[in-house]
This record gives C-alpha cells, sequence and structure tokens, in this order.
C-alpha cells in the first residue's frame, strides 16, 4: 500500500491524537489549550489560527471518533464514522504545495477549524486503509497495560506493539523471566 508524505503525517497526528486521551488513570494529553498548541506545532498542522477553548472542545471530540474507528467491529462501522467526521468536517479537497512540500491534497476548507482540519485530512488517511481493505492495520497495542492506537505499515501485518522497544521488549523480558522461574522451580 502507497503511503504519501502527507498521508503518512495525517496518521501520526490521529494516533497521537487518539493517544493523549485518558484511560484508566492517564492523565488527558490535552488538558488545556497550551497542550492543544503543542500538539500542533509538533505536527506540523498548518493554517491553525489562534486556539480557543472551543477548538479543544472539538478536537477532544474528534479524539474519541477517532479512537472509535480504531475500535470498529468491521469496515462498514469505521467507514460510518470516518463518512461521519469528513462530512461534519465539511471536506474541501484542493491541492496545494506549502512549506516546501511537494503538491500533495489537503481536504480541509481553508480557514477552517484545527478540528475540522483534523477530522478530514485525518478520516481520509483512514479512509484509504478501509478503501484498500486493510482496516486491520489500524490496531491498538497489545501489551495489556498500554492499548495505544497505532497503524502497522509491516509488510505482512505482524506488528502487536506501539513500540518495540517499550511494550514489547517489556513483555518478552516478563515472558523470559516466567520461563526461567518456572524452570528453576520444575
Amino acid at each position: 500500500m502507497l503511503i504519501t508524505h502527507d498521508t503518512r503525517c495525517a496518521l501520526d497526528a490521529v494516533c497521537a491524537l487518539v493517544n493523549s486521551s485518558p484511560e484508566d488513570d492517564s492523565p488527558d494529553g490535552l488538558p488545556d489549550i497550551a497542550a492543544l498548541d503543542t500538539f500542533v506545532r509538533a505536527h506540523a498542522i498548518s493554517d491553525v489560527g489562534r486556539l480557543t477553548e472551543g477548538d479543544l472542545a472539538a478536537v477532544r471530540g474528534v479524539r474519541a471518533r477517532f479512537g472509535e474507528v480504531f475500535e470498529a467491529a468491521d469496515a462498514h462501522a469505521a467507514a460510518r464514522t470516518i463518512n461521519d467526521l469528513v462530512a461534519a468536517a465539511g471536506t474541501t479537497p484542493r491541492l496545494t504545495d506549502h512549506d516546501g512540500y511537494d503538491w500533495h491534497v489537503h481536504y480541509f476548507a481553508p480557514g477552517a477549524s484545527v478540528a475540522d482540519h483534523l477530522a478530514a485530512d485525518g478520516g481520509m488517511a483512514l479512509a484509504f486503509f478501509i478503501v484498500a481493505g486493510e482496516q486491520e492495520r489500524l490496531r491498538r497495542c497489545e501489551a495489556p497495560d498500554c492499548r495505544h492506537a497505532f497503524v502497522d505499515l509491516s509488510r505482512n501485518r505482524s506488528r502487536r506493539y506501539c513500540d518495540s522497544r517499550t511494550c514489547g521488549n517489556r513483555l518478552h523480558v516478563a515472558a523470559y523471566r516466567a520461563r526461567r522461574k518456572e524452570a528453576a522451580a520444575g
């Protein structure tokens, strides 16, 4: 599956946004406007004006809907959520070549809110996976204490953890220690 630079950037922003959700005892990764501003800058989200409390609330709403896509039981459920997000954003595809990037498509209207920008570009990036029959690549980390969202871009669709150096390695070490302990006891 061909993934362009702008689609990859949108997917990274979607996953980071979903992973900012407060889960269990973890704090909200977007507690205030300053955190939203940091998120916008970290993901180089262009054409965003002054952020407000309304923007923060709207982005949190988009975040929840993106989370539903990663939890969707099937492509039809994911498609319904994506369609709702993209339609509500007032999608307006247009070609652009800003900030030194080659031609690419933005799906949000000029002057759109940051929430509409995320919903349109992120929704379309996720839509490409549904169209390609690759919904199973939109995953949650299998580490029991993590559950972060990620997009499995491995060739054989075998990635199980959001980060193999942390979640994956931690579980592999725990399994190794359990085997050693069992062998020593037996």
